[in-house]
């Protein structure tokens, strides 16, 4: 990639999860917890006969803290956390389920963290039973969940496939033991090969591993070795993201210094490095920051114009309904966005009460609904073009104007009615987003929200 250009477009900015991005939501004071349940309610209603919905559970609790992670997490060697809260999850579940007409169809199903696999099986158990008593079966549900190589055993992925999961995510992030050892992560590569072979005898269909560019202290050789091991392994996808630098919200960020971190330029080259390293093993780029094996769902997906992206990340499955339990969850009815308190003693005091515990969201207008069609094709599918009718409601020519010089860079083609990103701009598709982001055109940050876009 043009060093120029790096040096040009390598400006914070949104991953675009969402549209409008979190810190553009309303706050306490402008969201209304009745409105969301109506929210809810009309998409359960609209959608989940012919697609389902979708879930996300996010489970808090960690044994360590490393250092480069900017999650929402509690860090704890106190297993006895597990029950109250696994309990208190599956009263907000009874929350949902009470106003719900009928019992919903779970397409999708994701456990985040913090680390998931903290749980024990017995736990895991409890907590996945519990939430699909309240469920009817659909075919060829998607369960995934993410997992510590360190504490992911034989008994827990197998009690959870038992339940209906199928894929796995393993936080690997590098190999490179000093780079280990500055953020504080440690896993060998005979313990995340002996959870990746046990998955496999277990009988799941899909292995990823989450592996992470810019960190404190890798070099090309570092980032050669972890790639090569990987390939070793041969996972069906690969998550190559991108370091968020981010010490203003992640105080462990701060244990570390600038000078530890790669340069722009060599964070790039990075990547380039271990693209062109999965690319010859015959590994796909998939969107941004994702590689997958040919067969796999993901490949077939981009490849049909079938990928989705949400608060999960790339996925097979689009529901416009995503409920999201536990602390700092996110939930999505398509018209709005609602976030879970981020502090485990609030939401355990606010479910203990019989209350939904999030505390702020947003409720999109036509506005927002058609930037966020727009954006979503980009990210998944590196093009999008709108209708004459969408050019009443959005001055389209103001959004190509800020595309010229991007254009002109070889990045994107502008087009009458659409955008097309080049293979050359991919690696700047975040930027791209940027231009129809019109509510952070209209109010800048005055503080640092986001990571960098390069």
């Amino acid at each position: 990639m043009n060093k120029s250009l790096i040096r040009k477009y390598n400006v914070a900015g949104p991953r675009y999860t969402s549209y409008p991005t979190v810190p553009y939501w309303d706050g306490e004071e402008g969201f209304d917890i009745s409105d969301w349940k109506s929210s809810v309610t009309k998409t359960f209603e609209a959608t989940n006969a012919e697609e389902g919905i979708s879930l996300y559970i996010h489970l808090p609790f960690c044994e360590r803290l490393c250092h480069f992670c900017g999650c929402n997490k509690k860090i704890t060697r106190q297993h006895s956390v597990e029950e109250p809260y696994v309990s208190r999850v599956l009263k907000e579940w009874d929350l949902y389920c009470e106003f719900l007409p009928q019992k919903p169809r779970l397409k999708e199903m994701h456990l985040g963290g913090g680390t998931p696999t903290f749980l024990s099986a017995e736990n895991l158990h409890i907590l996945i039973s519990g939430i699909l008593s309240k469920c009817d079966p659909v075919d060829s549900p998607e369960f995934s969940f993410e997992a510590h190589p360190n504490s992911t055993t034989y008994d827990k992925m197998l009690a959870l496939y038992k339940l209906g999961f199928k894929r796995l995510s393993l936080g690997v992030q590098d190999f490179d033991i000093e780079v280990q050892r500055v953020i504080n992560r440690y896993q060998s590569f005979e313990e995340v090969k002996k959870v990746s072979d046990e998955a496999r005898e277990i009988g799941y269909t899909s292995i990823n591993y989450d592996l992470i560019f810019g960190l404190p202290k890798q070099t090309q050789e570092s980032i050669e070795y972890t790639i090569k091991k990987t390939i070793e392994l041969k996972p069906d996808r690969i998550a190559y993201y991108s370091y968020a630098h981010v010490p203003w919200l992640s105080r462990a960020q701060r244990l570390y210094s600038d000078e530890d971190l790669p340069s722009n330029e060599f964070k790039r080259s990075l990547y380039e490095l271990g693209k062109e390293l999965l690319e010859k093993e015959g590994y796909l780029e998939i969107g941004m920051d994702h590689f997958a094996l040919p067969e796999e769902d993901l490949s077939l997906a981009m490849k049909n114009k079938l990928m989705h992206r949400n608060f999960m990340g790339y996925t097979t499955v689009h529901t416009e309904l995503m409920i999201g339990l536990g602390v700092s969850s996110i939930g999505d009815s398509w018209g709005a966005f609602g976030q879970n308190v981020k502090a485990l003693k609030e939401y355990e005091r606010i479910i203990d009460r019989g209350e939904l515990p999030l505390f702020r969201g947003h409720f999109l207008n036509e506005e927002d609904l058609v930037l966020r069609r727009h954006i979503l094709n980009l990210m998944c599918h590196f093009k999008t073009s709108w209708t004459e009718e969408e050019n009443n409601t959005i001055d389209f020519q103001e959004i190509c104007s800020r595309l010229v010089e991007m254009e002109e860079d070889g990045l994107c083609t502008i087009e009458p009615n659409g955008l097309t990103v080049t293979e050359k701009g991919q690696g700047f598709v975040r930027n791209i987003c940027m231009a129809f982001d019109l509510r952070m055109y209209r109010k800048a940050p005055s503080t640092e929200l986001f990571s960098q876009t390069i």
